[in-house]
């Protein structure tokens, strides 16, 4: 279940209530009237069924509400009620297959947005990973795919291409492209340091490394990999079911990837340094082909769900898809 706090502007009372009260999947509605000081209006409280909830989200969007008043949507982790019982049951679909737009859109805004903390993790994450590729250590190039925190903007653009917002597309392009750059050119400055403190060496970089070449001899296995876990790490989001990510990062060797190229751009083996952007453009690709497809698959999908609810059981409100 999800619960909705809503202010709701006196000129839309009525429309709001009616609504809520008669769309499926809807319970616990509460009224208090005059309650909201800014904005003023109504505060109305509800608990949807997640399947119903994006229909009902987009009606109440078409009504204004967002600009005149507000929505707040919290997660319902458990709740004790036979009127719930019956809002899940008479919801068409099932829960955990419910793709709620507004609750991806708003997750991958803020883990696609280039901000201080996001570059400081995709450096560091960066830095940890050519340790790793340097002294030959799978340990600290899966510590390192675990901290890297590329996956957010691969997820945003996904979702925007999917929904066809060139501004959300954009935000996520460009974390992508300007953290991978500020991440890379800081791990080249850092090799650079390692090595003049004896912690690196070229030798070692260019020795055999059984355990991490893999991160610069790509090959078809790296796009399948990076193909699977971008429908792992969509259906994660849009399930909810955020803490699956933690596989999904450590199955892909993006930031390993970005972190050899960068040693070897160091180093000057031009060698390695394609290689390794390779494998780095291949994960890329995989991963927005497959969340790209994912994506339009669930949308059809529950489409076709909520329209068969329509027909064998009460009316939804009529709201906007996805």
């Amino acid at each position: 279940m999800l619960h909705l706090r809503l202010i709701v502007p006196a000129d839309l009372r009525e429309p709001v209530r009616e609504l809520l009260d008669g769309s499926v999947g809807v319970t616990h509605l509460i009224t208090l009237p005059d309650a909201a000081v800014r904005p003023a209006g109504d505060v109305v409280l509800c608990d949807v069924a997640r399947e119903a909830a994006d229909e009902v989200l987009g009606a109440l969007r078409a009504t204004g509400i967002t600009e005149h008043g507000a929505i707040g949507v919290e997660q319902v982790e458990l709740t004790l009620s036979a009127a719930a019982d019956e809002a899940e049951r008479l919801a068409p679909g099932e829960g955990a297959d419910a793709l709620v737009w507004e609750e991806v859109s708003e997750i991958t805004h803020e883990e696609s947005t280039l901000t201080g903390v996001y570059l400081a993790f995709l450096a560091v994450a960066t830095m940890l990973a050519a340790c790793g590729a340097v002294l030959d250590s799978a340990i600290l190039v899966v510590g390192a795919m675990a901290v890297g925190p590329e996956f957010g903007p691969l997820a945003g653009l996904c979702v925007a291409l999917v929904q066809r917002r060139a501004r959300p597309a954009l935000r996520s392009l460009t974390a992508l492209v300007v953290g991978f750059a500020v991440a890379m050119a800081l791990t080249a400055g850092f090799t650079l340091l390692m090595d003049a403190l004896g912690l690196f060496s070229h030798e070692a970089f260019e020795a055999a490394r059984p355990n991490t070449s893999f991160i610069w001899k790509p090959d078809a296995t790296s796009f399948v990999v990076a193909f699977l876990a971008g429908i792992a790490g969509l259906l994660s989001l849009t399930s909810a079911k955020a803490g699956m990510l933690v596989g999904v990062a450590i199955s892909v060797t993006t930031v390993p990837a970005a972190a050899n190229a960068a040693v070897a751009l160091a180093y000057d083996d031009l060698g390695q340094f394609w290689g390794s952007s390779t494998q780095l453009a291949l994960n890329t690709a995989g991963i927005l082909l497959a969340g790209t497809l994912t994506l339009t698959v669930q949308r059809g999908a529950w489409w076709l769900t909520r329209r068969r609810g329509r027909v064998a059981g009460p009316p939804l409100a009529r709201g906007v898809d996805g």
